[in-house]
This record gives structure tokens, sequence and C-alpha cells, in this order.
């Protein structure tokens, strides 16, 4: 096994080799970070790593772009709408990033006079902003000696320590930020590239199936690598199988507007528009014909939704489905399709809209 040396030894020759593999084979030209010789603009560092969370790049690069040809500046977001802010996020999914976003927003223009803190305990107190995406703030954008420890760096020193804590548990993170401290740099002038690289050396070298420990800068001093277990780790927790939930949605159609209802501000969609949910227990209204059967995946479930469509005929049939829609506590709103693809619409919702003909 590899000897790893003690205490700041061991810091500053992680760092030194991770800042020197970094200057030629970090990733460049994503479109959060500024070009050659320029500062970090800490509003689109923030925005991206709050998309950045639980989604990975190549996914986050268009919405981003989109997200901040919107709104290009805090106080354009602060300003915003919140719907007009889901619509934007639309098809990125975890909305609760998108309504976080927008409030914490009004929070820095409220509490902060619009500057942005370069320290990570202020950024920790914003909707959101959980202790790793706060340092990522700070480190990049201010140089402050702040550790993180995002899903690619929690892989990244598991593996170097072959930490024996299984993933996703309290026991790992407390081991793995003390280890994620130990080897920052001593200088605050290399903490952006070094926070950055630590990202890069997870999404690109230190992959969770396929490990490219030949192309590690810090190979030795790996000891997952030095046992050749690399494979080992991290530790998987155990799994359950993921369950399924069913749900029932029905769409309805008046004089060529589309009736949806605005989902409560919290919770899964939280502040999105849906079809009429007609709870498991109760009949479909009369009329409504099998449209198409969805499936949706969720982190910790399955959904699957039978949709059925109705096409009332008259205006008090219409009133009629508005009323039976009001029980279940979903009002239903008539608009042209147009209208709701301007507001927040989930992903699975677009694609329906999309496949029945109605986008036509």
């Amino acid at each position: 096994m590899t000897k790893r040396p003690g205490g700041a030894a061991v810091a500053e020759s992680f760092a030194t080799q991770l800042l020197r593999w970094a200057r030629t084979h970090g990733r460049t030209g994503l479109p959060w970070q500024p070009p050659p010789g320029s500062l970090a603009d800490p509003y689109r560092v923030w925005v991206s790593e709050i998309m950045l969370q639980q989604t990975q790049v190549q996914s986050v690069r268009g919405y981003f772009q989109r997200f901040t040809d919107r709104f290009p500046s805090l106080g354009s977001l602060a300003k915003a709408d919140l719907q007009e802010v889901l619509a934007v996020w639309s098809g990125l999914g975890y909305y609760a990033r998108a309504r976080n976003l927008h409030r914490a927003a009004q929070q820095i223009e409220a509490a902060w006079g619009g500057r942005f803190s370069d320290r990570a305990e202020d950024w920790q107190r914003l909707p959101g902003v959980g202790r790793s995406t706060a340092a990522a703030i700070v480190s990049i954008c201010f140089g402050q000696r702040e550790a993180i420890l995002d899903a690619n760096v929690r892989r990244v020193l598991a593996r170097q320590v072959m930490a024996q804590e299984p993933w996703g548990s309290a026991a790992l993170d407390q081991r793995l930020w003390q280890e994620a401290e130990q080897r920052l740099p001593l200088r605050r002038q290399d903490m952006p590239r070094y926070t950055q690289a630590m990202m890069d050396l997870g999404a690109t070298v230190c992959l969770s199936r396929s490990a490219d420990c030949a192309a590690c800068p810090v190979v030795g001093f790996c000891q997952a690598h030095a046992a050749g277990r690399v494979a080992d780790f991290p530790v998987p927790r155990a799994k359950a199988p993921r369950p399924s939930r069913k749900a029932f949605w029905l769409l309805v159609v008046y004089q060529n507007q589309l009736g949806l209802w605005q989902r409560p501000p919290e919770g899964i969609w939280g502040g999105l528009w849906t079809p009429w949910d007609i709870p498991a227990a109760e009949p479909w209204p009369q009329g409504s014909e099998p449209l198409t059967m969805l499936r949706h995946g969720f982190t910790h479930f399955t959904l699957e939704v039978e949709v059925r469509l109705i096409s009332p005929q008259t205006k008090a049939g219409m009133l009629s489905l508005q009323r039976q829609s009001r029980g279940h506590g979903q009002t239903l709103e008539f608009r042209p399709l147009v209208d709701f693809l301007a507001l927040g619409l989930p992903a699975p919702v677009r694609r329906l809209l999309a496949s029945s003909g109605l986008a036509g």
C-alpha cells in the first residue's frame, strides 16, 4: 500500500498534484465559468450550483443558458414572478430548487442590499443552500478556504481512505468532511481552481463504474487503488425496491382550451400546473375516454399515471366539471394551450400535451 504522509504534508502534496493536473486537464468552457483571467461571477456560480444539485453538467448546460438569458442578474430574478421562474426551469426537475432560488434572490436583495457575501455561514442561511453549495460559492468566487463535499467529491474521498461507512450515512459524511478539510491548499489564491478541480476529478476521472486510475493525479494517495479495490468503494447502502404509485389524471378540453390546476406551493411539483388528479377511490366523470398511460421516475418512487380525456360540449358541462374538481381541492382554470406552455409545467405534463395532439 502506498504510504500516506502525515499532517500538512498530505494536504499540500494532494492539493499540489491536483492543482498541477487541473491546469491542463480541468474542465473549461462551462457556461458559468469566467473567461481566463477574470473573476467568477457569484450570481452565475450560485445559479449553477443550485442547478447541479442532483443533476449532471450535460443536463444543466442548456437550462443554465436559458435561465441566465432570461434572468441575467440577481435583481431580475428577485423581481420576477415565480410562475415565470418555474416556466424557465420546467423540465429540469426538483422544482423546490427553483422556488428556493427565487426566494433566496429576494432575501439577498432585502437583507444583503443586493451584494453577495463572501462568508459561507451567510450563504447557508439562504433557502436551498447547504454546506457544500455555500463552500463552493465562496471558495470559487472569493478564495475562501472552505471544503466542498458533493456526490463526486464524496466518491473520490471514500476511495482515498477506503471508507467503510455506507453511502448516504451521517458517519460517512462526518469522516469525509474532515478529509476534505485536511486536503485544502494552504494558499487562498489556489482555492478557486482547487475547488473546481475536485469537482472535475470526480466527474471525469474517478467515475462510479469506470474509474480511470491511470489518469488520476492523486492515485498515489488512494488506499482503494493500492489495495486493488477501487470498485468496492464507496460502500453502497442497502437498497430497497423502488415502489410504484398510481395516479389518475383527467385532461379536460373545452372549446379549444385546457383545464389545468395549480398545485400547492410546497411538495412534489409545487406551484406547477397539472391535469385534474382524480382520487383513486372515485369513479371517472361520465363521458371520459382513455387517452394514454404515463410513467415518470422520481428519486424514491415511480409514478404510474392513467390519463383520460373529457371534452364537455356545453358550458354547463364544463362548469359541472369545475365544481367536481373544486370538491377535490383542485380548481381548474381554462386557458389556451400556449398560455399554459408559458407557465410552469412538469416534464411529463409537457410531454403529455405534445403527444396528445393538442399542441398542434
